[in-house]
């Protein structure tokens, strides 16, 4: 196997500061970048899925995120005194 090459790249602070809340523990940003880079998109679906199939997963998501919101909203007034 060949030597790794690196190359230098330029972030603004906050693209910076949103992949360091995507690194995980004992990951590299390079690292972090190839996973992110591999990661799938919901846009690799379309034509893939009929529009029912697709609604149903927009539901999914939409009550997914309005639950993860309401529990941090109750952890948050757990811990106001």
């Amino acid at each position: 196997m060949g030597e790794t090459e690196y190359r230098n790249v330029r972030l603004t602070e906050d693209a910076y500061q949103r992949l360091k809340m995507r690194k995980r523990e004992g990951e590299s940003f390079s690292d972090t970048v190839a996973r992110i880079a591999g990661e799938r998109s919901l846009l690799d679906l379309v034509g893939v899925l009929s529009d029912e199939e697709a609604d149903a997963m927009r539901d999914a998501i939409r009550e997914r995120e309005e639950d993860s919101r309401a529990r941090l909203d109750r952890l948050v007034d757990e811990m106001d005194p």
